[in-house]
Parts: C-alpha cells; structure tokens; sequence
C-alpha cells in the first residue's frame, strides 16, 4: 500500500467529515435519530453523494466512477457510518451496476449505467427464494427461452425496497444441468412487467422493508441476459463480494459504541452513572476490544487485497465478526435504556415524533435493533460464512 493511496484515503475521509457536518437538516436529523426514511429521503441521499462523485467512486473512471481503491472505498463507507449517515443504497450502485459495466453488453450498459449513476431508475434484488436463502444454488425460479425472450417463472423473497423498484436483477434457472450452479443465468427484469407481483412482508421493527415478488409468466427479453446463459453463478459470485465489503459494518459498530459509550456516561436522577457499575464497564470494555480486533483485521484485509495476498476468507471474516459484535452493541444499548427499551412506538418513529420514553433516538435504537437481527442471515449467514472460511482458509 502506497503513501500515495495512504494520503488520498485520508484527504477523502476529511472531505467527508466536512460533507456530513453540511447535510440538510431534516436529512441529518432523520439520520441522527435513526428514523424510516423513505423513498425520497433515499434519492435525495444518493444525490448528495453522486454529486460529490462518490456514489459510483469505485466504479472505473471509463463508466463515470472515480476508480477508487479498496482503500478508498473502505474509508468511504466506514466514514459515512461513523456519522450515523442514511445507508448507502446499494443495489444499483454497489450491486448490479459492477456486474453490468464487467459482463454486461454494450448495449446493456449503455442503458442502464447512465440512470445508475444519476439515480434515475431504482433496482432491487432477486436472489433469495423459500427454498433457497443462503443456498442460492437450490433456486427454482425458471425462465423458459421462447424466441426472442425467456418466461419467467418463481417466487423471490425477501426482496429490499422492490415495492420502489424499477427493475429486478434476477437469478434464475435456464436449464436442467448435473451441477445446478452451471445453468443459473442472470437476468435484468422490469418492474412493470404483466405478471410481476409484490407483496409486502413487515420485518419485527413494524416497518416494510422487504417483500416478495411473484414472477408468473413474464416476458424478459433476451437482449435483458447479462453475459452467457448459465454463467450467472459467476455474476452472482461476483456481486456477493462487493456486498460484504467491510467498511460499512465498521463505521455502523464504532457509531452504535460511540452512543454507548455517550448513554453510559450520562447521570441519573440519583447523581449516579450507569458507567460507574462495573458489570457495565467490564461488558463496554470488553464490546471496545472486540471492536479494535476487528477494525485491526479489516485494515489488514484491505491491504492484502490490494497486494493480492488475500486468501478469499478475509471478507467472510469482516462479516461474520462485524455483525455478531453490532448485534451485541445494539442490544447493549438497549439494555442500557431501561424502561425505554420496551417502549416502542412505530409510528412516532416514523412520523418524526418522539419515543414514548428516554432520549430521542430511543425509537431508532430499537428499531435498529430489531432489524439488524437478521444480519447474521442476510448477505450469506453467519453458518455459510463459517463455511467459507473453513474451505477457504483451513483447507476443509
């Protein structure tokens, strides 16, 4: 790793410092409060960042990026989420967009990057099934040539925001194949599209997130495949490693303790602070050295990823530790708010009321709480991740 990466790094996580203190106020106030933002809360995000050029920095500079490295990409999201900034929606910019400029057609690109980079068209993600989660291998959802399209056939789940989306990046199963990953394909599918239907699933925080799609016969043109008819196995591939890059996962960790840290500190009716019992003290010690451990090795995976000495178990690793240890923040921070910490209330969250009880953003911490449950689930579990360490590291 260069001096030079080293000081563009450092130059990009000042510039985002500044950016974050010069966020809109109702942006930032939803944000600090860890309020539902909607769908134009969301566009209004990916605009500010797009106009910085950091939205599309990793993407390469013939695309419209700003040909970040790892480095740089990592210092990005990790710094955004120290600031308790919006998430990063990442399923035009992070997701399909990479697999379309590195395997898509001309054509293809010429289409669809253009409205990625500027936020024209909102994408959504259709990998996982009811019989295949983790195990996308074991996917059913068909799509049957007929002329110049397939006819898709399948059920998705779990599927982020597809009650916003334009369109679906799709896995689907094209042929009958001994080994099933060899005749997966990778398909662009159209929202509008007869026979395409969505229906809501509410997540144990009270809010829609996440839906199911219900694709019965729809027509997707073939000039919509991404590459060659069963290679999606090695899109999707692809795609999942751009998804578990760590920086997120680091920044959301430091925020979480941070607050913690902040609750810990504050005195009680009685003069008293929470932080003064040591059963408190020992349990944040012990969250902050498991926070350093894995700050230290994310850094290192960074590094070897840019010296080409990474093993393939590095971002499983990242993963599987970044999201047990903000589980146990978050539930740390709720244990920490006592009486508060039961007293949820949805729709003053959303609605930009306050809690019932305790701080203002006492809504927002259970909320993240609640949600954040299923991170050990999504994006590969924390069971799949241990696989691939398993294989990838210890030769199992």
């Amino acid at each position: 790793m260069t001096e030079d990466i080293q000081a563009r790094a450092e130059r990009l996580r000042q510039d985002i410092r500044r950016f974050c203190r010069d966020l809109p106020a109702d942006l930032r106030s939803k944000s600090q409060r860890h309020q539902v933002l909607d769908k134009d809360d969301y566009l209004q995000w990916m605009r500010l960042l797009q106009a910085q050029g950091w939205a599309v920095g990793h993407w390469p500079r013939e695309h419209g990026g700003l040909a970040w490295s790892p480095l740089e990409r990592f210092v990005f999201e990790d710094e955004l989420a120290r600031h308790g900034c919006p998430w990063v929606i990442p399923f035009g910019v992070k997701y399909v967009g990479p697999v379309i400029y590195a395997f898509g057609s001309a054509a293809q690109q010429q289409r669809f990057l253009p409205k990625i980079v500027n936020n024209e068209e909102f994408w959504a993600q259709g990998y996982s099934e009811p019989e295949a989660g983790s195990d996308l291998a074991a996917l059913r959802t068909t799509a049957v040539r007929d002329g110049d399209h397939y006819i898709v056939n399948g059920q998705k789940v779990w599927t982020t925001y597809a009650h916003w989306a334009d369109w679906l990046f799709c896995l689907v199963r094209t042929g009958r194949e001994a080994r099933p990953q060899d005749s997966i394909s990778f398909l662009l599918i159209d929202m509008k599209s007869p026979g395409v239907t969505v229906k809501e699933i509410r997540t144990m925080d009270g809010y829609h997130h996440v839906n199911e799609v219900w694709l019965e016969d729809v027509r997707v043109p073939v000039a919509n495949l991404v590459g060659e008819e069963g290679g999606g196995w090695t899109y999707a591939k692809y795609l999942l490693k751009n998804e578990r890059t760590a920086g997120a996962s680091i920044g959301m960790a430091w925020h979480a303790l941070h607050r913690l840290r902040e609750l810990a500190q504050e005195q009680g009716p009685d003069g008293g602070r929470p932080i003064d019992s040591p059963l408190l003290s020992n349990r944040i010690g012990s969250l902050e050295l498991r926070y350093l451990a894995l700050e230290k090795a994310a850094y290192r995976a960074v590094g070897a990823m840019m010296d080409g000495t990474e093993n393939g178990g590095e971002a499983s690793l990242i993963k599987l530790r970044g999201t047990e240890l903000y589980q146990d923040i978050a539930e740390s921070l709720v244990d920490l708010l006592g009486a508060a910490g039961i007293a949820y209330d949805p729709a003053a969250l959303h609605s930009a009321g306050l809690p019932p009880l305790g701080p203002d953003d006492a809504g927002g911490i259970i909320k993240d709480h609640f949600y954040n449950r299923a991170a050990t689930v999504f994006g590969g579990s924390s069971e799949i991740q241990r696989n691939i360490i398993a294989k990838a590291v210890l030769g199992l």
